[in-house]
């Protein structure tokens, strides 16, 4: 079998889902290390692998994939990791919660948007403010949406899924910036689940930082 590679960087919310991913499937895969602060991701090499300049990209399988969701989505399809129900309604429902914030949380909260606050403002206090007030919102949102399951012990079931793949990088981040979570009780029972789950503490970004 070809070798897997992931172009990630040890801090990337998307590269970290990736990460998970990769590691509940059980592949083995060789990281390749894409230095963000030193703009290597604008680097023609970067730039022929991913036009748009984000990580993760992966290659698995003969394909060159981009966004971190759609390749949740195929080794979701191609591994049967289970991260979704199959009833379309179910299904629907769970990505919702997911994208709260893959989608809603997360591209706002980047580092060139929150450097980007900084810059107009000319203030360095602006990157953390920016970041908690647009991080603890979202996760009081998400734990309302969390009521909808039951939590046994992940964050909608007894089994690992998308929700827990893109809430473990958003809890970084808070975590990173001081954003207060530890009030969201069924968010945090998630939390608890996922950290003691080896594939979610072989993907931090501690056990990746150069």
């Amino acid at each position: 079998m070809a070798e897997v590679t992931l172009y990630d960087f040890w801090r990337s919310s998307a590269s970290y889902r990736c990460r998970i991913a990769l590691n509940l499937a059980g592949i083995d895969y060789r990281s390749v290390p894409v230095d963000l602060p030193g703009k290597a991701h604008k680097s023609p090499e970067h730039l022929a692998r991913n036009p748009q300049g984000f990580v993760p990209v992966l290659d698995i399988d003969g394909l060159r994939l981009t966004q971190s969701l759609a390749i949740l989505d195929y080794l979701d399809q191609t591994r049967d990791l289970g991260l979704l129900p199959k009833d379309p309604a179910a299904r629907a429902r769970m990505q919702a919660l997911a994208h709260a914030i893959a989608v809603d949380i997360h591209p706002v909260c980047n580092l060139q948007v929150a450097a980007y606050a900084v810059q107009i403002t000319g203030r360095e206090e602006a990157r953390a403010d920016w970041m908690v007030r647009f991080i603890r919102p979202g996760m009081v949102a998400f734990e309302a949406l969390l009521n909808a399951y039951e939590q046994t012990p992940f964050a909608c079931g007894d089994t690992p899924t998308l929700v827990d793949i893109c809430l473990m990088p958003q809890v970084y981040n808070a975590r990173r910036w001081e954003a207060e979570i530890a009030d969201l009780p069924r968010t945090m029972a998630a939390v608890t689940a996922c950290e003691a789950h080896p594939g979610f503490q072989a993907a931090h970004p501690d056990r990746h930082q150069p």
